[in-house]
């Protein structure tokens, strides 16, 4: 009889850790000060080192950019393409060689898609979170947070974020899929409040003649 009450006091109480390790109070805190964040700002921008692994097959790879967010816009350049988000059309500048296309598309109503405009807020919904503790990144001592997709069919299954623990800049992030792939962002030279126009956001097809325009609008 002792053994079935002892048991039974492990499965609730681990019950219970499970339930609040669902919904990290000292998680949410620290996100909510990231999203208010970012919404008062103009506009930041970014350099990024990018890194790919999968740990199926060891492939890998890494890369630099540059990124500008304003609100729901965004911008990203990397080495062979360029994304433009104005917040109701999104352009992909792809350069190949001498070939140069630019798809037209309209910006996706699916909450569940990460860019860099809905990082700040993915938590608000279809996400659990925890706070892991705090670790040493580029120098700066960050507070580390994982995110967890209620959702089993999700295209991220688990999100970590790198939160600058002083200012509360978001200085990276790592995404893994259900492909055994993991995508990690680590921003440089990071530049908040910059006045940046909503043109900035828009690809200007009339400035580029030589472009092959796809508008799958």
């Amino acid at each position: 009889m002792l053994k079935k009450i002892l048991l039974f006091a492990v499965l609730v109480l681990g019950f219970q850790c499970q339930v609040l390790a669902q919904k990290d109070p000292n998680a949410k805190l620290v996100l909510d000060q990231v999203s208010e964040r970012y919404q008062s700002l103009n506009g930041i921008q970014a350099t990024f080192e990018y890194y790919y692994y999968n740990d199926l097959d060891g492939a890998s790879q890494s890369s630099k950019g540059e990124v500008a967010v304003k609100g729901n816009r965004y911008k990203l350049i990397l080495d062979d393409q360029e994304i433009y988000n104005n917040g109701e059309t999104v352009w992909t500048y792809i350069k190949t060689g001498n070939y140069k296309e630019v798809t037209i598309n309209t910006v996706s109503d699916d909450p569940d898609e990460l860019t860099p405009s809905s990082i700040y807020n993915l938590y608000k919904k279809g996400y659990d979170y925890a706070l892991l503790g705090e670790e040493r990144l580029g120098g700066k001592l960050v507070q580390k947070i994982k995110l967890t997709a209620e959702n089993t069919n999700a295209q991220f299954s688990t999100i970590v974020l790198y939160v600058d623990k002083a200012n509360k800049d978001l200085v990276g992030w790592e995404v893994s899929d259900a492909d055994g792939g993991s995508f990690k962002y680590e921003f440089k030279n990071v530049k908040t409040d910059v006045d940046l126009n909503n043109s900035f956001f828009a690809f200007d097809v009339t400035e580029h003649v030589d472009v092959e325009v796809i508008d799958l609008r």
